[in-house]
């Protein structure tokens, strides 16, 4: 690599800091437009839904807490339009490109990669490098205390509130429920030790972005990736977003622990 890299994907999990991180990069004008461009289903070309969660639960108790499904429009757009777009919306005017990725999106990732004409590969690093170049630089943002983070999830998922303080009557409606958190936590830890797996077989180096210190000085985190991209770091805004957690959130997350007799946080470099 003769330059710095000129596009960057941030990799993570639901509730993991990652909005705080992409919402501050945007903030400065010049580290792209990053969004969440992954996450859509062709059935319905929309996020998964609180349900899409929860699919193969049966448990009427957690699936009343969660709206139903809206039907959606399945995609039409060929795999070249879908790569064109993504590259146009996502960069800034200096050729700066962001965007970001959870372990549940790869598949939709690959899948839409698998069109384009001229691939190098089949498996997710190829199909990265051949929609975004092969100077990509991968920053991966995790959160050790994943209780907390399922927690914050499924409050999420009922209120559909998922960047910024909901409306306390919106959150008020949500309920705690601890086998909606466990299910949740399930997916999130595998979730984390799949990208984990996949930079020891990937070799991929990612800069390592802990959710602990992104919320205790955003600006320095974001600073750190500006710095990685050849962009001026002192470019770092404040926090962009007003954190969710509250008094509610610590209670619901001490009383899953104790429901659920505790559980480890997932360790840094863990693997399955």
């Amino acid at each position: 690599m003769t330059s710095r890299p000129r596009a960057y994907l941030v990799l993570a999990t639901q509730r993991s800091g990652s909005t705080l991180l992409v919402e501050s990069l945007r903030a400065t004008g010049q580290a792209g437009h990053p969004e969440e461009f992954f996450q859509y289903l062709p059935h319905s070309d929309l996020a998964p839904q609180p349900r899409e969660w929860f699919a193969g639960v049966t448990d009427e108790s957690i699936l009343r807490l969660l709206d139903p499904l809206e039907p959606g429009t399945p995609q039409t757009e060929t795999a070249q339009e879908w790569a064109a777009r993504i590259r146009s919306v996502g960069a800034t005017d200096n050729g700066v490109w962001g965007g970001k990725l959870m372990w549940n999106q790869t598949p939709l990732l690959t899948a839409h990669a698998a069109g384009l004409p001229n691939r190098s590969g089949t498996d997710l690093r190829s199909a990265i490098a051949d929609l975004l170049g092969p100077d990509v630089l991968y920053v991966h943002v995790y959160r050790d205390d994943i209780a907390a983070q399922a927690v914050s999830m499924w409050r999420a998922v009922q209120t559909r509130v998922w960047r910024g303080a909901a409306d306390p009557e919106v959150d008020a409606r949500a309920e705690y429920h601890a086998g909606g958190i466990a299910h949740l936590h399930r997916i999130l830890a595998e979730q984390e030790r799949s990208w984990r797996r996949w930079f020891a077989e990937a070799d991929v180096s990612p800069i390592e972005i802990d959710y602990r210190q992104l919320a205790s000085d955003t600006t320095a985190e974001v600073a750190r990736v500006l710095e990685a991209l050849d962009l001026d770091p002192g470019l770092a805004p404040p926090p962009v977003l007003q954190r969710q957690a509250n008094a509610r959130s610590s209670d619901w997350i001490a009383r899953y622990l104790r429901d659920s007799h505790g559980t480890e946080p997932l360790e840094k470099g863990a693997s399955a």
